[in-house]
């Protein structure tokens, strides 16, 4: 399977899936865990990919989101943003209500 498609497979099976460094129990940068406490304050399950283990998907997505920085957060398969962009949602209420949205939509 081609590294797009890899992309593609991934955000269409994962409704809330965060592309970053490290794991959620072990992230390893500061912007990737301040993501990751966002996320989990929401309540919901949400899928991650450590990019640090695959150079060659870490370059694709790159390319793929034209964004250029890691962690990067998707729902619903549509790039959400990064770790600014996150947490500026996470304080508005925004992001939990677009991560329960997605869940549910993920259970009906």
């Amino acid at each position: 399977m081609d590294i797009n498609e890899t992309i593609k497979s991934q955000l269409s099976e994962n409704p809330i899936i965060l592309y970053m460094k490290g794991s959620p129990q072990s992230p390893q940068c500061g912007f990737s865990a301040r993501t990751v406490q966002a996320l989990m304050a929401c309540g919901e399950r949400f899928a991650f990919v450590n990019i640090l283990d695959n150079q060659e998907l870490r370059e694709a997505l790159k390319a793929y989101s034209s964004w250029p920085t890691y962690p990067q957060l998707y729902i619903n398969g549509e790039l959400v943003g990064g770790c600014d962009i996150v947490m500026e949602m996470s304080e508005s209420g925004e992001l939990a209500e677009m991560v329960k949205a997605a869940a549910k939509q993920a259970e009906a």
